[in-house]
């Protein structure tokens, strides 16, 4: 999976340092192209001779050249790489990534990155467990950044604990996990539904929910950044798709969502419904804004709207993967089982209201993925970002044999 991949290697001044030349090692092994690009503490311990001579390119490190003045352009980097990663970083190049202060080459070339990136920090573990860095992590994370978790073990300090840079191995491991989905993606057509839908009552009215997108738009982040050919139909939601590529398509209504739905979904790989589609309408719409004065009150008239997963259901291809959302508040498996069933979906993503970590407005989420044999696969709470890595990583043996 490697092979003839151009990756940048990013190495941060911490005593893991030293693992760095294990890692690029293991990665030229692999057949990859490797480009170093080394902050100035991360010279401290250990040589950019030793790191050219493993990679067979002059060790990056400051803006300029020394001797020539010429400019190293960490833009150009941006651009050649396949995927950059940055092992070991420190608490501080964490922290820099993560509120975006540019002040070392490191930093400016993850600004430039379009490539996907992986850290691996490394650190001691009362630094690891701060909240701040915490905070740091799950900021990289929500930019779709993989973070290679930190073993647990003897530190620097003497101390032992949760903090040492993962084995090289392991990075590339997981190095060539994400070039194998990717591979896997590449070219599939994701269709993904996302936010509430609002019907209107008259001009100025609705009845809505509080759906606010983040889930659905997660998602189609996560299928994009590992090369998939994503569309989104939207309904009314105040938050920006990050990724460049994806196809956006904005309603209002549940018909309209629907009617966009199925102009999209038989050329789609993949169907991935995580819109909150309201279930009924008014049967009415008053042309102008209906006024208060002159009635005891108002009863509305509400008829049910298309059933969206149903409808697309129903015309399923042979081949597509079709996976739904359940919201629940009580009974929660049985109800998505029986939603799983009538919609001819093949996974259905379940969280219940129930859970405060958990359901709409959230920057969090708590998963089951249910299969169509039955099959539970429960996940701890997470940032959305990581939760749709969850749903795409769970899918992936499905998506390899289509």
């Amino acid at each position: 999976m490697l092979k003839g991949k151009h990756i940048v290697l990013g190495i941060s001044g911490g005593i893991a340092a030293y693992k760095a030349a294990y890692l690029l090692r293991l990665l030229i092994r692999k057949g990859a192209e490797v480009q170093v690009v080394i902050t100035p503490n991360g010279k401290e311990f250990i040589t950019p001779a030793t790191l050219a001579a493993l990679s067979g390119k002059p060790v990056v490190s400051e803006f300029f050249a020394a001797n020539t003045g010429e400019w190293h352009s960490h833009v150009d980097l941006g651009l050649w790489a396949d995927l950059m990663i940055v092992a070991p970083a420190t608490a501080s190049t964490i922290g820099k990534m993560a509120n975006g202060i540019a002040d070392n080459m490191l930093i400016t070339t993850y600004l430039s990155a379009k490539e996907q990136v992986m850290v691996a920090p490394a650190m001691d573990l009362d630094m690891w467990r701060h909240p701040s860095t915490q905070r740091n992590v799950e900021t990289l994370k929500r930019d779709g950044v993989i973070i290679v978790e930190p073993a647990s073990g003897e530190l620097a300090s003497g101390l032992s604990g949760k903090g040492r840079m993962e084995e090289p191995e392991k990075i590339v491991e997981a190095a060539e996990k994400y070039f194998a989905t990717q591979e896997t993606l590449c070219g599939k057509k994701v269709l993904i539904t996302a936010g509430p839908t609002y019907e209107n009552i008259d001009p100025v009215r609705f009845i809505g929910n509080y759906s606010s997108g983040k889930m659905g738009f997660a998602i189609a982040e996560e299928f994009a950044s590992r090369g998939a050919d994503v569309t989104v139909i939207a309904g009314p939601v105040n938050i920006c798709l990050s990724g460049e590529d994806i196809r956006r398509i904005d309603v209002t209504s549940a018909k309209e969502m629907c009617r966009e739905c199925e102009k999209v979904a038989a050329d789609a790989d993949v169907v991935v419904l995580a819109a909150a589609v309201a279930d009924y309408a008014p049967a009415e719409v008053a042309e102008t804004k209906i006024k208060r004065e002159g009635s005891d009150g108002m009863t509305l008239k509400l008829v049910k709207n298309p059933d969206i997963a149903a409808t697309l259901g129903a015309a399923k291809r042979p081949g597509q993967i079709f996976v739904g959302f359940a919201l629940e508040t009580d009974h929660e498996y049985e109800n998505a089982c029986k939603k799983l069933k009538n919609k001819n979906l093949d996974w259905i993503v379940l969280n219940s209201l129930r859970d405060p970590e958990a359901g709409f407005m959230k920057d969090t989420n708590k998963i089951t993925m249910v299969s169509a044999s039955g099959e539970a696969l429960a996940f701890g709470a997470k940032s959305k970002r990581q939760v749709a890595a969850d749903i795409i990583d769970t899918l992936f043996g499905e998506l390899s044999g289509k």
